[in-house]
């Protein structure tokens, strides 16, 4: 099976620059109801993901931000403590399973590391389940 399959598409994807601020962050968040979001650089390329909890840390351990400033700090001055690894479109199946299960969504990237979409676990799960119960009318 190619991965490609399950991909949804970068122009389907919520993502962000590492220069949008905190408060586009948690915006876009709320809104989409999303814990976390890729980021994307000025070249397209996979930069990392932020998270809920990346955003709260750093309110926690800076203080003096609060939410009425949080216009004021970009994305790439929030430390990421998850490392969300991306797959290339040519990885196999085993490869996008390994990482989808410690991740929500795994980015998917091409020869160049740019960024093309993402595969969510949930149609991961979809499939397998699915493939188990073909086994099981056996």
């Amino acid at each position: 099976m190619n991965i490609a399959f399950f991909l949804v598409p970068k122009e389907d994807v919520i993502y962000l620059s590492p220069n949008s601020t905190m408060r586009q962050a948690l915006e876009r968040m709320e809104y989409h109801r999303y814990s976390a979001v890729p980021l994307i650089d000025e070249a397209g390329k996979y930069a990392g993901t932020i998270t809920e909890g990346d955003l709260l840390w750093k309110l926690k351990r800076e203080p003096q931000i609060g939410f009425d400033h949080t216009h004021k700090v970009l994305l790439k001055d929030v430390a990421q403590h998850m490392e969300i690894k991306p797959v290339r479109i040519d990885q196999q199946m085993q490869d996008l399973i390994l990482l989808a299960t410690n991740q929500n969504y795994v980015p998917v990237i091409d020869d160049n590391e740019v960024f093309i979409g993402i595969i969510r676990r949930r149609e991961i799960i979809d499939y397998c389940f699915k493939l188990w119960q073909a086994e099981q009318k056996v």
